[in-house]
């Protein structure tokens, strides 16, 4: 009898338990479905379509040398794995939970289907270090600031990571047939701006776990003070492999613990691991985290809010990496110019050209880029959000958003508003050098480099006298 792992954002073979437990019932088949139809479900960014597509071949790969295929099917969730379930005479439906609303009810309707269809449906934890449904302040609500969550949270011991399935002997007989990954026309082609993600990534479980070994081999050491410094490679760059599940957390907290008590690094690493299960079980509790202020007071905040990344102009869709720069400022609005690095802004420029070019940013420079936009522009948290949403390889839904909330001051633990990032004095602290911002903007000092497009500490005032009016 057919046994399906129906796979999400948990493209691995190691320490997967639903893969694990299909293998177990026997005839296993992988199932992945591009859902971008189902109530609430957020389409993918181009730059995540990009990841999606090199990360299924990579999978594909993978479990072919376990003895299992991968069938790729589009549309409705719900309706697609019932259907395949249905056609194969499939007995058992394994998968890794999710935190989303919109995702958390489709498996709810899943498991329903399955019950009246009289097929064996079961869900694991494989993303999360602990579900958010178990984790509550004294009071019984959730968490709504890090230390304390982190502290309940951390102090628990977490399952051993999964070894992957040993070798199947074959798939079933016949099966009934799925997509074309080229068919979901997922890469850029009109242009084709990947050239710079394809230099700097390499998607799929292999390059990540060896991302996590260089890891903990050398910078893992200085983690504590490296993860500041954009312009040296002091962090783990495993922010898209945690977000496609090529990596689980379980497996970066138990080999984190090897290199444990060797300085303050390593635990500070911890803690970012603490964080991103923070966002996710903000998500939880509030499925519209991207689109809703979590404190109230800020629904009155003055800010603009011109458009989001859908209204970016063609200039910013160009061929590769110096497209944003073949236009000048003053043929943008303000939000346009951000998004392509011209602000005249070396540091946010820099953070906004990486991005741009690798689908990435490092994270300092993604916290003042962003208080850039919301408090030195006055532009809405949500517009950022969603052009990061659109251009990074590892916007996941409860990171993104939460970071956003934090930046602006309107989410959980958030930043207090009155904490305005100052480029310039960030950029003499983080990289006094000039090396990040030499490499990401060599036009700063040269000619025709445009001017600031406002004054920073107008601007701030500006800022600090709009949050006054909702206080």
């Amino acid at each position: 009898m057919v046994s399906i792992a129906w796979f999400r954002d948990d493209l691995r073979t190691a320490d997967n338990p639903a893969l694990l437990a299909a293998v177990q019932e026997g005839s296993a088949v992988a199932v992945y479905v591009l859902d971008e139809e189902s109530p609430g479900i957020r389409p993918l960014g181009s730059a995540a379509r990009w990841w999606l597509h090199h990360a299924l071949l990579a999978l594909r790969a993978d479990l072919a040398a376990l003895g299992i295929p991968l069938v790729l099917l589009r549309g409705p969730a719900l309706k697609a794995v019932t259907a395949f379930a249905g056609d194969s005479g499939a007995g058992h439906l394994f998968w890794n939970r999710r935190y989303g609303g919109p995702e958390r009810e489709v498996d709810s309707a899943v498991k329903e289907w399955a019950a009246d269809a009289d097929v064996h449906a079961e869900s694991f934890q494989a993303s999360l270090l602990h579900e958010p449904w178990t984790v509550r302040t004294g009071q019984g609500g959730p968490y709504r600031v890090f230390t304390p969550f982190w502290r309940a949270v951390s102090a628990q011991d977490f399952r051993a990571p999964l070894d992957p399935p040993a070798t199947t002997g074959g798939p079933p007989s016949s099966l009934p047939s799925g997509d074309d990954l080229d068919s979901w026309d997922l890469l850029p082609k009109h242009p084709d701006w990947s050239a710079g993600l394809a230099e700097a990534w390499t998607p799929g479980e292999e390059a990540g776990l060896q991302a996590l070994e260089d890891f903990l081999d050398g910078p893992v050491q200085d983690y504590d003070d490296g993860r500041d410094r954009p312009a040296k490679p002091g962090t783990s760059r495993l922010s898209p492999y945690l977000r496609w599940g090529h990596v689980s957390p379980f497996q970066v907290w138990h080999a984190l613990a090897r290199v444990r008590g060797n300085g303050p690094g390593p635990g500070a690493f911890g803690t970012e691991i603490g964080w991103r299960e923070f966002c996710w079980h903000q998500l939880f509790h509030n499925p519209d985290l991207a689109t809703r202020n979590l404190r109230p007071a800020f629904d009155g905040f003055p800010w603009d809010h011109p458009g989001g990344a859908a209204q970016t102009p063609a200039v910013l869709r160009g061929a590769g990496p110096a497209a944003p720069t073949e236009s000048r400022q003053d043929d943008l609005e303000p939000l346009d110019a951000w998004k392509a690095g011209l602000t005249g802004i070396p540091l946010v420029d820099a953070g906004q050209r990486q991005l741009w070019h690798m689908g990435w940013m490092h994270n300092r420079v993604r916290m003042v880029a962003a208080s850039f936009l919301i408090k030195n522009l006055g532009i809405h948290w949500r517009v950022g959000e969603e052009w990061f949403w659109e251009t990074l390889v590892d916007a996941d839904p409860a990171s993104n958003p939460a970071n956003w909330q934090w930046v602006a001051g309107s989410g959980a633990d958030a930043a207090p508003f009155f904490r305005i990032f100052n480029p310039e004095t960030q950029a003499k602290r983080f990289d006094p050098d000039g090396a990040y911002i030499s490499r990401w903007v060599p036009d700063a000092l040269a000619p025709g480099y445009p001017e600031p497009l406002v004054d920073l500490k107008e601007s701030r005032r500006h800022a600090l006298d709009a949050y006054e009016s909702i206080r």
